[in-house]
């Protein structure tokens, strides 16, 4: 499903995923199995078959409520939105808590009504708006931490002088994305330090990016005003509320029964890292729901991934800049020199890239230096095929640092496993 008008997370090179629990693939638990002479399937996969098949029904449904009232930048949002919302479910099983933010650029782009809808959906949600940090602390249990949610947060984090009022919420946002970091505060009447978990999943929504550190520990979801012809269903919350309440009711008796086997699991991510730590909930939780949802949630973790890393204007150039570099190699069929002035050639002739208008004459030479300084990347006098000398850079400059920041996609069509639960309870 596209949404007309909608701006789609490409991801060209995706790999093609194989169905869970398909015999022979990766993911497949392999230890031996007693078939079913009746209906010759492995026995012992019937239950976890049924489970899954369930799971993905009901992701699906929870996915088609969503659709209903917001339109997502692209199906795989989409789908980031629906997992991340089961994911809610499962907190306790987690050792990162990722926070869902709902970005945009102007007022009217969906974000609160992205929330309204996450809000009747994720377990034990706790709206935080106007609520003190001291609240919000004393709010959250390591039994069952809540949900929470914060609308316009643009008015929390978009000024300095703002930023500086809610540091401790923005404190408590970045230290409770992992487990086991606890704030402490003086309390009670003898001023005694006490610890107070933070660990909990957040949604957060506003105009404009939120702070870096926020940003980093999130699933991005960069919202649009709706085109001409984009049509939703108006949300109601008397008429509407009931039906998200019962998927809600719905995703709690499907996963609760799951914490220790969602404890156990390990997959493999498509990512590394931090946002390995923040998608590795939603990846298990599609692994869990099988049918297409191990692929799809793999597919939406790298596209989107890949779009959000390096949005920070000066990290995201420097990062965006050996990825143009690899382009231009690939354009002059990857020779073992390149002259500067050639490789500024191709950088500020791309018309989509940010290099022409990186200063008053583009990128120069000074300003490519800079960006490449941090990588050890410097350019030198080259001899080139022609026998004349002049500034340039050699590939194999920049092999390390292509292969740690921005490493070649896997080709497409190659297999990606998933970790299943095995049949005898461990993680396969």
């Amino acid at each position: 499903m596209e949404h007309a008008g909608a701006e789609r997370y490409s991801d060209p090179d995706g790999p093609s995923l194989p169905p869970a629990n398909v015999p022979g693939q990766p993911g497949t638990p392999t230890a031996e199995r007693v078939l079913d002479t009746d209906s010759e399937r492995p026995a012992q996969d019937t239950e976890l078959d049924r489970e899954q098949t369930a799971g993905a029904a009901l992701l699906d449904d929870l996915r088609a409520q969503i659709a209903k009232f917001v339109i997502l930048p692209s199906d795989e949002a989409l789908d980031a939105v629906a997992l991340w919302v089961a994911a809610t479910h499962l907190q306790r099983a987690w050792q990162h808590a990722p926070r869902l933010a709902v970005v945009g650029p102007a007022k009217r782009c969906g974000k609160s009504r992205l929330l309204d809808v996450v809000t009747e959906t994720v377990h034990n949600h706790l709206i935080t708006v106007n609520a003190s940090p001291a609240a919000i602390f004393r709010s959250i249990t390591d039994e069952d931490p809540p949900t929470l949610l914060v609308d316009e947060a643009d008015t929390l984090f978009g000024t300095a002088k703002a930023a500086e009022k809610n540091e401790d919420l923005r404190g408590l946002l970045n230290a409770g994305h992992q487990r086991n970091r606890p704030t402490l505060r003086v309390s009670g009447p003898e001023h005694k330090p006490q610890a107070f978990p933070t660990f909990a999943m957040a949604a957060l929504a506003g105009i404009g990016d939120l702070p870096d550190t926020i940003m980093d520990r999130s699933v991005v979801i960069r919202m649009r005003r709706r085109a001409p012809g984009e049509r939703v269903a108006a949300f109601r919350t008397g008429r509407d509320t009931p039906a998200l309440h019962a998927i809600r009711a719905r995703l709690t008796a499907w996963l609760a029964p799951l914490h220790a086997r969602a404890m156990d699991m390990e997959p493999v991510m498509p990512v590394e890292d931090r946002a390995a730590d923040t998608w590795e909930p939603l990846i298990i939780v599609a692994d869990l729901a099988g049918g297409e949802w191990p692929a799809q949630a793999r597919t939406a973790c790298r596209a989107m991934t890949a779009y959000e890393t390096g949005q920070d204007e000066e990290g995201g150039l420097r990062t965006r800049i050996l990825v143009d570099i690899r382009r231009a190699y690939a354009a002059e069929d990857d020779p073992a020199v390149i002259r500067t002035s050639r490789l500024l050639d191709h950088l500020n002739g791309d018309k989509e890239a940010p290099w022409a208008e990186h200063g008053a004459s583009g990128l120069t030479p000074r300003g490519l230096q800079l960006l490449l300084k941090d990588y050890g990347i410097s350019s030198a006098n080259r001899r080139f095929p022609d026998g004349a000398q002049a500034k340039g850079f050699a590939r194999n400059q920049f092999l390390d640092a292509w292969a740690r920041y921005c490493p070649e996609p896997a080709p497409a069509g190659a297999p990606v496993e998933t970790a299943v639960e095995s049949p005898t309870g461990t993680a396969a």
